[in-house]
């Protein structure tokens, strides 16, 4: 009965965060534009649709998501399971020692954010407007070694208790220089790439390893130095998606001048 009342008051919920943006639409629809939906069936359906998914996505948030980056945190950062290779159990524990963490969220940031919805179909749009000059998949794949390594690093700043502000000042003056040289085409995508992939399937793990993470290293916090990866899931994704326009670019350029 329990999870049942859960899944009742988080479609409440989801009906109350939905209801605002229907009336938005339908009140432009018809009092603005003053024209009928065109398939108003359909439309209804659809956003029945979205209600039921958005609350049956958020119960699956709830039980399994949070509790399993939380746990995997708490598995990797486990002092016996990182002692285990170790030749005297007392040794303090350094950065290095947490190389397991490290390849964990490298894994992660790339699997969650190939499998993002927002970004593939950004992907396939630019595919399409570009009329094939930008791969989809290539794209998705820079996209994805961005937040990848972003997030790696972002969880080298947890374990190491490192200010934020210091990673985040020396990204942003990285992307600003890689502006003014990269294909002007990819530079407006590139800053929309470092948004679509804080959405639905990477922002749940990537904040739950960061709780996780902040929790049970000795000395951290998990407000202070728990939150904060997600900014590296946004700002890396803008780096590598204009060094991989730059590098196709010179890719392009070389094999021209040696034909």
């Amino acid at each position: 009965m329990g999870f049942i009342s859960d899944i009742f008051w988080i479609t409440l919920s989801t009906v109350g965060d939905v209801v605002p943006i229907i009336a938005i639409i339908f009140g432009f629809q018809f009092f603005v534009i003053k024209r009928p939906f065109p398939n108003f069936k359909k439309v209804l359906i659809g956003m029945a649709y979205v209600i039921v998914g958005l609350s049956f996505f958020l119960v699956g948030l709830e039980e399994a998501l949070f509790p399993l980056g939380k746990l995997m945190a708490q598995q990797l950062t486990d002092p016996d399971f990182i002692r285990s290779g170790m030749k005297a159990a007392a040794e303090v524990l350094v950065w290095s020692d947490y190389t397991w963490v490290y390849i964990f969220a490298l894994a992660i940031g790339f699997s969650t954010t190939i499998a993002e919805p927002s970004l593939i179909a950004v992907a396939i749009m630019a595919n399409d407007v570009s009329g094939g000059s930008i791969s989809a998949r290539g794209l998705r794949i820079a996209v994805a070694l961005g937040v990848a390594i972003g997030i790696s690093l972002g969880v080298f700043r947890i374990v190491t208790g490192t200010p934020l502000h210091y990673y985040i000042i020396a990204g942003y003056i990285i992307v600003v220089i890689q502006t003014f040289y990269a294909p002007k085409m990819i530079i407006g995508l590139a800053y929309d790439s470092g948004g679509v992939t804080t959405s639905t399937v990477t922002v749940p793990l990537v904040a739950a390893l960061g709780l996780g993470l902040a929790s049970t290293i000795p000395g951290r916090n998990p407000l202070v130095d728990g939150f904060g990866l997600i900014a590296f899931a946004s700002l890396f994704p803008i780096m590598s998606v204009m060094m991989y326009a730059q590098l196709s670019e010179w890719w392009v350029n070389r094999n021209g001048k040696s034909n």
